[in-house]
């Protein structure tokens, strides 16, 4: 059964096609890795699964809804990991997830129920009471997951996860996730720039470059198309060894090139 279906999805912002015509589908309780250079289109399509932003064109479903007209029961099914950090510094641990509840309708009592188990999870009860701002980043990486899965969501979105976490902190990190996983059976879908991190946590993997798939499969799989050996070199084989613009860059910079052009 497929938890994420994508048929002939496009998005364009002006000139520019950031998201070109893409289909590929995600089982449940899978976890799956969507990969790509920067600016290859990854961020977009997340935000699009998650009702952040409208796609120019194509169907998408998630959870058997479509996120385009029926917003709320998407997301009611996901809970997300943003890039960047996105917790209430000023807030503490346990308020920062309370807030969260409330906010998803989740009753009192499931709620502060759910509240315990997930710090324990997380390894953060001794820290229920202390504010979010003297966390380090692994503390709140590890915050915003039991966030993220406080309503039980049935997908979890996570977009780079580890970014600039140290080795130690990824490693156990990848552990609740996976644990999570196992237990809950949550679906995963995660980009990332760690390619060990795909190669060892992913079922499935969709690479992504230009706006269009280029390969999918498991890392295996990718290896064994592109005669490689890792999961990192089958990915530079093809996708380049270029570096890249990160596509919101070159959207801001086109649109200040116009309005600069039409003065």
């Amino acid at each position: 059964m497929n938890i994420i279906e994508v048929k002939n999805l496009v998005k364009r912002f002006d000139d520019i096609v950031a998201v070109d015509d893409i289909s590929f589908a995600v089982e449940k309780g899978k976890i799956f890795a969507f990969l790509g250079p920067n600016g290859a289109g990854k961020t977009t399509t997340i935000k699009m699964f998650t009702t952040l932003l409208q796609p120019t064109s194509g169907k998408i479903s998630i959870n058997g809804f479509d996120p385009s007209t029926q917003s709320d029961s998407v997301r009611q099914s996901l809970g997300i990991i943003f890039q960047d950090p996105s917790l209430d510094d000023e807030l503490t641990a346990w308020e920062n997830l309370e807030f969260h509840g409330v906010l998803y309708g989740v009753s009192k009592k499931i709620r502060r129920q759910r509240i315990e188990e997930l710090l324990k999870v997380v390894e953060l009860e001794n820290r229920r009471d202390h504010l979010v701002k003297e966390f380090s980043g692994g503390m709140k990486r590890r915050l915003e997951i039991a966030r993220g899965l406080l309503h039980h969501p049935q997908i979890i979105f996570l977009d780079e996860p580890t970014l600039g976490l140290d080795p130690q902190t990824r490693n156990h990190l990848w552990g609740y996730i996976k644990d999570m996983n196992q237990k809950e059976d949550v679906t995963v879908f995660f980009s990332t720039h760690y390619m060990q991190e795909a190669e060892k946590m992913a079922d499935q993997i969709a690479i992504i470059d230009h706006g269009k798939i280029v390969a999918q499969g498991s890392a295996q799989d990718l290896e064994k198309q592109t005669q490689t050996d890792t999961l990192e070199d089958a990915f530079l084989q093809l996708t380049g060894k270029d570096i890249r613009e990160d596509s919101a860059k070159a959207i801001d910079r086109l649109r200040t090139n116009r309005r600069v052009w039409r003065r």
